[in-house]
């Protein structure tokens, strides 16, 4: 018999299913018709930086002040993800966002029972709350909740949800999402945990405050653990030994602090970074700096800087900006590799680079080292001492102030300042400010600047940008000099004295460097290629004040050679730039040492050749005319009228025949015979006097002089 209810109640029964869909209806047109809420778009993340093989360099702090690493759901251990579907919401591919089973079992525990406070949240709610920093306590709060996971259903996938709860879940303290957590807790990532490191995650966000990993093994959060992997499939019971093991985990304080200048340097998005840097040769470079500070600080030599460059793909493999970045005395946290110093006389290369390309010299021209002015410019060396004639390359290794000026002065078209600018150097200053000291580093510029340079001879004359980061697309590189100036010029830094490197000695490993040290000993450098590397080192006071123990042999050299040897033992390597050498448009040719002319005598050596461009004889710069070097013009001299203090004026010329008298004549009466460089000194009585000297090939040059007596 089928039972028929009052017509009283089936009113009330349509009227109530009536009411409930239009309410459903209602509450979808609402879901559907509300903006698409942001998910993870507005949320602060924090940055990684890693180094080329994935070790972690830093972990810095979100904007909002918690670490929150994104890490994407593919990036996250199945284990984990397993875990934390087990211990939140086992029906999560299931429900709509919201399960009722769920919500009025947590109500009555909550408010029947009153037993502990159950939300019988789902993980979309949980998602919705953590985004939207809703207080669900209220039943306000609640409904808001319930909203909202209702709208993150309709508008995100289930993969999408997900991901999004494992990047905002609380894990402890001020650290949010899985990966952030693996990373600190056990310092893996995300994909790498196995199975009791993924439960001991997944059980952490129902009660961070009891559950974070504590310095000991926490028993609530042991507990917890066990009780999930009792839940877990039998497939996982392989792993009861190790579930019942205790925990170890790391914690903020163990978080890496690697490379710091290398990495405050870098410009890039929240996310993961991968950087070009290397962190095994990385800590090969800090602990050399540490232990040449440690034996050097009663030299007053506390600081130094250094670069590792990979020459064939220019990344940066490690970076010291300074001796200790902790170290406030010497200023540690200032970059030296970023800094603007004086690069003394690691420029020089660039100048024989460019008359080798000008065609010239060759490596065995003979070069004029000897006293000289240019225009008012007189350098001198660093010994003080001249050595005559010499071939180029010694002139180079030997770093010879005169023979290196001499050369500046007669490139064009590039001259060194155009070429400097041609590479992005940025020199601040017109030509004219600088004049032909840049040679000698009057132009400051910095190590990275140094490094892309050298780095542009040992790649054939191409210069190319330095690489940080290892998703970086850097523009191809721009050919500055051609191959065989470039590597030529190389070679010529290929020491010949054994003893100064050993290690390089033993192993027949080339080594290409270069020293420099600025004036009044602010600076001190040595810069140069060994296999598939470019090294640079610095060493001074960030504060600028002068030591006289910064120069370049005596202070950077050491610790280069340190720094290739602790390198190449670690990382056994070959040379790349003399196998390059059989390719290019060179030959060698017999060369006399006498002459610098291409032919045999009785000492010929053989001599690398540039066909087509190298000159055949060793008097190819345009002779500069002769001149007066001193006394100087347009200066007033002035005599003292005590006899004891006499105006003694070195008379000084230049002449392209040294081994000829030059007689000098002062208003047409002779006054002295000078031979050679040695200058005669003359005591002249106050007036005006037109001063003048003739060589032997008949050359002469004058100036006027005034000499005044002191009032």
């Amino acid at each position: 018999m089928r039972l028929r209810l009052p017509t009283r109640a089936r009113k009330v029964l349509r009227c109530g299913a009536l009411t409930l869909s239009v309410g459903v209806a209602a509450l979808w047109a609402y879901v559907a018709l509300m903006p698409k809420p942001h998910l993870l778009e507005d949320v602060p993340f924090s940055r990684a930086f890693y180094d080329r093989n994935g070790e972690l360099l830093r972990l810095t702090l979100a904007q909002d002040g918690r670490y929150r690493l994104f890490t994407p759901l593919d990036q996250i251990s199945p284990d984990l993800i397993e875990a934390t579907l087990t211990q939140e919401d086992r029906y999560f591919f299931r429900h709509p966002g919201v399960n009722p089973v769920s919500l009025l079992r947590g109500a009555a525990t909550t408010y029947v029972k009153r037993s502990r406070p159950v939300g019988g949240s789902t993980i979309t709610m949980q998602v919705a709350r953590l985004h939207d920093q809703l207080d669900t306590r209220s039943l306000p709060g609640k409904a808001r909740q319930i909203l909202r996971a209702l709208q993150l259903e309709y508008h995100y996938s289930k993969r999408d949800i997900l991901e999004a709860y494992l990047n905002l879940a609380p894990y402890g303290g001020n650290i949010h999402g899985a990966g952030t957590a693996s990373r600190i807790y056990f310092h893996l990532a995300a994909d790498r945990l196995a199975l009791p490191h993924s439960i001991a995650l997944a059980v952490i966000p129902q009660n961070p405050l009891r559950r974070s990993p504590q310095p000991t093994d926490h028993p609530d959060w042991r507990e917890a653990r066990l009780r999930l992997f009792s839940a877990m499939p039998d497939s996982k019971k392989i792993y009861a030994r190790e579930m019942q093991m205790p925990l170890s985990a790391y914690g903020r304080a163990d978080l890496p602090f690697m490379a710091p200048h290398f990495v405050n340097g870098l410009e890039a998005a929240p996310g993961n970074i991968r950087t070009t840097l290397d962190l095994e040769l990385q800590r090969i470079i800090e602990r050399s700096i540490t232990a040449w500070a440690g034996r050097n600080r009663s030299r007053d030599l506390d600081n130094a800087a250094a670069m590792l460059v990979d020459l064939r793909s220019l990344e940066v493999l490690a970076l010291a900006g300074s001796a200790d970045f902790n170290d406030t005395l010497i200023g540690g946290e200032n970059d030296g590799t970023a800094a603007r110093r004086s690069p003394g006389s690691t420029l020089k290369p660039f100048v024989y680079a460019l008359a080798l390309e000008q065609g010239l010299i060759h490596p065995e021209s003979l070069l004029s080292d000897a006293p000289a002015y240019f225009a008012e410019y007189r350098p001198g060396n660093f010994d003080r001492r001249f050595m005559g004639r010499i071939p180029a390359r010694e002139a180079l290794y030997l770093s010879r102030n005169i023979p290196a000026i001499e050369l500046a002065a007669h490139l064009k078209n590039p001259d060194l300042y155009e070429f400097l600018q041609n590479t992005g150097a940025g020199l601040p200053r017109d030509k004219s400010h600088y004049g032909l000291s840049m040679v000698v580093g009057g132009a400051e510029t910095t190590m990275r600047t140094l490094v892309r340079l050298y780095a542009m001879l040992g790649n054939g004359g191409q210069l190319g940008d330095l690489k940080m980061l290892a998703d970086a697309s850097p523009l191809p590189p721009a050919r500055l000099l051609s191959p065989e100036a470039a590597l030529l010029t190389l070679t010529m830094l290929e020491r010949p004295d054994p003893d100064t490197l050993p290690f390089a000695r033993d192993s027949g490993l080339p080594v290409y460097w270069k020293t420099g040290t600025s004036s009044a000993f602010r600076d001190a450098w040595t810069i140069g290629i060994f296999g598939p590397y470019v090294l640079a080192v610095w060493t001074g006071h960030f504060d600028g004040r002068p030591s006289p123990a910064l120069i370049g042999t005596e202070a950077a050299a050491p610790l280069f050679f340190d720094l290739v040897e602790a390198i190449s033992r670690e990382r056994p390597v070959s040379d790349l730039i003399h196998p390059q050498m059989k390719h290019l448009n060179l030959a060698k040719v017999d060369v006399c040492p006498q002459s610098g002319l291409m032919e045999v005598c009785g000492q010929s050596r053989a001599g690398w050749f540039i066909p087509g461009k190298s000159p055949f004889s060793a008097a190819t710069l345009p002779e500069r005319p002769v001149d007066i070097l001193s006394p100087r013009s347009g200066l007033t001299y002035v005599r003292s009228r005590s006899a004891a203090e006499k105006l003694r004026i070195p008379l000084e010329a230049r002449s392209p025949d040294k081994s000829s008298p030059l007689y000098w004549f002062a208003n047409q009466k002779l006054i002295a015979v000078t031979t050679g460089d040695a200058p005669v000194f003359w005591e002249p009585e106050a007036g005006r006097y037109s001063l003048s000297f003739v060589d032997a090939g008949g050359r002469s040059a004058s100036r006027p002089i005034v000499v005044v007596d002191a009032d």
